[in-house]
């Protein structure tokens, strides 16, 4: 799972965080989008980024695009 925090108009990637980069996530699938969600609300207002919109693109709103998105807003990210 990975999932980056894009600036649109200046077409260029403002945070990213990835599951390989992430050390020691065990559990299942839909726990470890949670984590990469929480580590990049970590990084995004670490970089002084405090609210994003959430797209995900073709994928439906359930699952792990929901975990993902779940961990973000837990992780003080507005989205």
């Amino acid at each position: 799972m990975s999932a980056q925090i894009i600036d649109d108009k200046a077409q260029r990637t403002l945070v990213s965080c990835s599951s390989l980069e992430l050390t020691g996530l065990t559990g299942d699938k839909k726990a470890i989008a949670r984590a990469v969600g929480l580590e990049l609300a970590k990084r995004a207002l670490s970089n002084k980024i405090e609210s994003a919109v959430f797209d995900r693109g073709r994928f439906l709103y359930h699952g792990r695009v929901k975990a993902l998105a779940e961990g973000i807003r837990e992780g003080g990210l507005h989205v």
